[in-house]
């Protein structure tokens, strides 16, 4: 059997100077790039939305627009070990797609388990949203999950998201590392 690291969302938009900064999303790539070496494949997804996605302040959502489809904000950083990703998943690309869960949105799950994956490693951008979500659709597909500390940062739009994410995440299963 084979390991995975799935790499959610770092993007242009998430890190600092980005339309939705993640504080210190940047520091999120070094661990993620050590990672990808250790792994048998490794999955970015992106935040892939159009102009008008739901989630945007603009239609009425809590966010500013971000990582809409084919602009400098949605590209994944030029630091990531691009040459090591096997796979891009792009996830909200309709109007009304959430695009917090890179597995239950897409074909993921099967293509992992066709390339003999059965443990999951998940990191990136924002622990409190698409790594969470990410991590517990993986663990509901039946894979084995890791969430790594140090390859992710919450937004915390709340207080505490972040510990009360790794509390349900260890709740469903998934072992995070510190």
């Amino acid at each position: 059997m084979a390991e995975a690291l799935i790499v959610v969302d770092v993007q242009n938009d998430f890190c600092p100077g980005g339309a939705l900064p993640v504080e210190r999303g940047d520091e999120v790539v070094e661990p993620l790039n050590r990672l990808a070496h250790k792994v048998d494949v490794v999955v970015a997804t992106r935040d892939w939305h159009p102009p008008d996605h739901h989630s945007y302040d603009e239609q009425g959502g809590p966010w500013p627009v971000h990582c809409v489809q084919d602009t400098p904000g949605a590209q994944l950083r030029v630091d990531l070990a691009h040459e090591l990703i096997d796979r891009v998943v792009d996830a909200g690309v309709d109007r009304d797609a959430p695009g917090f869960d890179k597995v239950g949105e897409s074909d993921l799950a099967d293509w992992l388990r066709g390339h003999d994956v059965d443990r999951v490693h998940v990191g990136g951008l924002a622990l409190d949203y698409c790594v969470k979500h990410t991590a517990l659709g993986a663990r509901r597909a039946g894979f084995e999950v890791v969430v790594h500390r140090e390859a992710t940062r919450a937004v915390n739009v709340e207080p505490g998201d972040d510990e009360r994410s790794i509390a349900e995440l260890r709740e469903a299963g998934v072992e995070v590392t510190e």
